[in-house]
């Protein structure tokens, strides 16, 4: 028997007792469900993370790779100082589109750019360094997204790379689908990875059971 009923009914509680209402993201997960956008966006309280990890570090600049429907990009545009910047990535334009909408919506089409198109085009056109990078895109291009993150970051910058575990098929060795292979190659390519420190979390909540791995450039 699944546990999936109580995890949903834990993050449930966790959120109701911890996150204050919030009409605008709320607003923006209906448009993207209207819009017919996968529902894959992070959990309210995993999109806390984020912001609270964009405010410890005292991120000025952060780069999202997987923009979605704008969820994760509205959270981590409301860590930030009013200086603050966020480039954000998007392979779809038609999510794209309902990203800009919610993000115009939740008054910060000032504070977020979204780039249209695929990121390993995009991203040799913008120059570093960022405070934070989250990614959250297609799980195969994984190892050139940190190869990536890496070139657009400085020492003391974060990077958090989400659902990295895969419902524990992460661990199985005879499952050889893209999105797995290429986060065990990104695995890889951290642990080698002189300059970063990095541990991995796994979590069950709403969005089942998966988890993000947690970089921090030290040189």
């Amino acid at each position: 028997m699944s546990d999936q009923p109580l995890w949903t009914a834990v993050d449930d509680y966790l959120v109701s007792a911890l996150l204050p209402p919030d009409p605008v993201l709320d607003d923006a997960l209906r448009r993207a469900a209207d819009a017919g956008l996968p529902e894959i966006a992070v959990a309210p309280n995993q999109g806390r993370l984020l912001n609270l990890i964009a405010r410890v570090r005292g991120a000025r600049r952060v780069l999202e790779i997987g923009t979605l429907g704008g969820y994760s990009t509205i959270w981590l545009a409301r860590a930030l100082p009013p200086d603050g910047r966020v480039v954000t990535l998007e392979f779809d334009p038609r999510h794209a589109a309902v990203a800009e909408e919610n993000i115009a919506a939740a008054g910060l089409a000032g504070v977020v750019e979204v780039l249209v198109g695929p990121a390993l085009e995009t991203l040799p056109t913008l120059t570093g360094p960022f405070d934070l990078v989250f990614v959250d895109a297609d799980k195969d291009n994984n190892p050139a997204y940190f190869e990536w993150a890496m070139r657009l970051t400085a020492p003391g910058s974060v990077i958090i790379v989400d659902n990295v575990v895969r419902g524990g098929r992460v661990a199985d060795p005879d499952d050889t689908s893209p999105a797995v292979v290429g986060t065990r190659r990104m695995h890889e390519l951290i642990g080698a990875e002189p300059r970063v420190a990095a541990t991995a979390v796994q979590t069950v909540g709403e969005k089942g059971h998966d988890g993000f791995t947690l970089v921090y450039r030290e040189a």
